[in-house]
């Protein structure tokens, strides 16, 4: 594959920290590094092959990648189960292959944003088995959340909280007492009121800061900081309270005295690393989490949970440029990332039923991903198509758009992996109620044929479908029709009409066709609908369908050029 066209341009960027902030209004690809590129042939995604893969990364045209984390795990939760916080882990590489990356990747001006998983360690961390291996109030066991348990004998756990991945969220250990975990029973809830907790981060993000990453995603940012007076409150108390800042897990206020001591260390460095939240909060109160004197940026996952439809799409954008503007921040797009199902198989899926609150009623797409009938109704052709045409939407939206790996080969959710081959601890916590999300992690198709479609010579650690042959990179490389072409046209075309921050809404007469125009002339134009809408320009730059001249087909959407 030959150089991307607009390396030069991105590195000067890259090296010039006196432009505005370049995490504004970029393009960052997540690297979900066990499923991108495996260059030892033993099944498994690596660091090598993350840089085996520069090039084309750099030929797609995006501005930074985002990994997910690579760090020592047990894989009991993909990786987010972390047991040091500063290395890599041997079976995707070294230290000097992670800083190898991070040159490779600089060089050719694409920055690198790492994982940090603050809630929780692995249970294989060495401060947790330091706590298990040390008596009840000792100082190792305030590192994590230890109660006693209740009823004879404290055969009971705590309380009747429920971990997000099913079944109680307390675990026993052997001698009698129980420790909290809100997720995998291999991920204990460190405890943020612990000083030495909190110095140890800060020394984590020097550290990869120090060899060179531009910034961090921060999990589950909303959990860190609990109020665990005595006495606990039950599961139903809990769901009873308000989420304001006062709650006694969820989204506490307090949870920024951590995140001003890393914007104190993200200031110290030039340019200042970045920090985007992954937050699951009240959208009033996102402002907090994206605030400069806080992590600086927060996810916008409206449109995770929204239908291809254009008043949804509409009131999302509206509201998020709204409370970005509050913050001061930009926002954030994604359409698809390592937790949900693909977006072209959510959008070829009938919509979901919603609550009152127009929130999805059960999980988009769990009806379709449980074995059974369900499978027929997939729509692949029309799933794909509204894909494409909500993601050039996306893209020509104010803010940074953050791509998931493969969604630029029009990637569908795999649901054909057997029970017995599943790694989601979803899964195994609620079998037969939640496949997990493994279908979104499967490895990369890079050639048409192969044991593992190019992936690595040893196959792949999740099984890869036939279908995949018909999205490998070799396949869709240079044809003018192919998702990949899209994405890459997209992105050096983004690239250069990317102006100020605002977008004025144009009135197109229906409400299913939503159209808007960027301060330099450039417009975008959605028809979200099935009846073609006619333009009255015919300048069209791109399209993510076929498109006759003046005319924009039902599910499809055209960039026209600027004045």
């Amino acid at each position: 594959m030959t150089s991307a066209p607009n390396t030069q341009l991105q590195t000067e960027a890259l090296l010039d920290s006196e432009k505005a902030p370049w995490w504004r209004q970029a393009a960052v690809y997540q690297v979900y590094p066990r499923s991108f590129a495996d260059a030892d042939g033993d099944g498994l995604g690596d660091i090598p092959g993350i840089a085996s893969k520069a090039d084309y990364l750099a030929e797609l045209g995006i501005d930074a990648v985002w990994l997910s984390p690579f760090y020592p795990s047990e894989l009991a939760d993909g990786g987010y189960d972390v047991a040091d916080y500063r290395n890599v882990d041997p079976r995707l590489g070294t230290l000097a292959d992670f800083d190898a990356l991070v040159a490779a990747l600089h060089a050719r001006g694409i920055r690198v944003v790492v994982d940090i998983v603050p809630n929780h360690t692995s249970d294989r961390h060495v401060w947790f088995e330091e706590a298990l291996a040390s008596a009840p109030g000792s100082a190792a066991r305030e590192r994590y959340i230890f109660r006693e348990g209740t009823g004879p004998d404290g055969a009971l756990p705590p309380t009747d909280w429920e971990s997000m991945f099913g079944g109680s969220a307390w675990e026993r250990v052997p001698d009698g007492q129980w420790y909290l975990h809100h997720f995998a029973v291999e991920q204990p809830d460190l405890n943020w009121d612990n000083q030495e907790v909190r110095a140890d981060f800060v020394r984590t993000l020097r550290f990869w800061s120090d060899r060179g990453v531009d910034g961090f995603r921060i999990d589950v940012a909303h959990m860190l900081t609990k109020d665990l007076t005595e006495p606990l409150p039950s599961k139903a108390e809990l769901e009873a309270m308000p989420r304001d800042g006062r709650h006694p897990l969820i989204d506490r206020d307090d949870v920024h005295d951590v995140y001003a001591e890393w914007r104190r260390v993200f200031n110290e460095y030039d340019p200042p690393r970045t920090a985007v939240a992954e937050a699951w909060v009240d959208s009033s109160r996102v402002p907090l989490y994206a605030s400069a004197e806080s992590l600086g940026q927060a996810f916008n996952f409206e449109l995770l949970e929204a239908d291809f439809e254009a008043g949804q799409f509409q009131r999302i954008v509206r509201d998020n440029l709204a409370l970005a503007k509050l913050s001061g921040s930009s926002t954030t797009w994604v359409l698809s990332n390592h937790d949900v199902v693909r977006h072209p198989t959510r959008y070829g899926l009938p919509h979901p039923e919603r609550d009152a609150d127009g929130r999805p009623a059960r999980k988009h797409g769990n009806e379709w991903l449980l074995s059974g009938g369900m499978q027929p109704v997939l729509d692949r052709v029309g799933g794909l198509r509204r894909a494409r045409a909500a993601t050039l939407f996306v893209l020509g939206l104010p803010g940074s758009a953050y791509l998931y790996q493969g969604e630029e080969l029009g990637l569908h959710e795999v649901a054909e992996i057997p029970d017995a081959l599943r790694q989601d601890p979803t899964f195994f916590r609620s079998p037969g109620v939640d496949k997990g999300r493994d279908g979104c992690r499967v490895p990369l198709p890079w050639s048409e044929g192969g044991r593992s479609f190019g992936f690595g010579d040893g196959g792949a650690h999740l099984p890869q479908p036939s279908w995949f042959a018909l999205h490998a990179v070799d396949v869709e490389d240079g044809r003018p029709d192919s998702t990949l072409t899209m994405y890459r046209r997209a992105l050096a075309l983004r690239h250069e009409l990317q102006t100020d921050e605002e977008l004025d809404w144009i009135d197109t007469g229906r409400a299913d066709v939503l159209r808007f125009a960027r301060p330099n002339g450039w417009q975008v134009v959605t028809n979200f609908g099935t009846e073609p809408f006619e333009l009255d320009r015919a300048d069209v730059l791109l399209a993510s369908d076929e498109a006759p001249l003046g005319i924009v087909p039902g599910e499809t959407t055209v960039w026209l050029a600027p004045n």
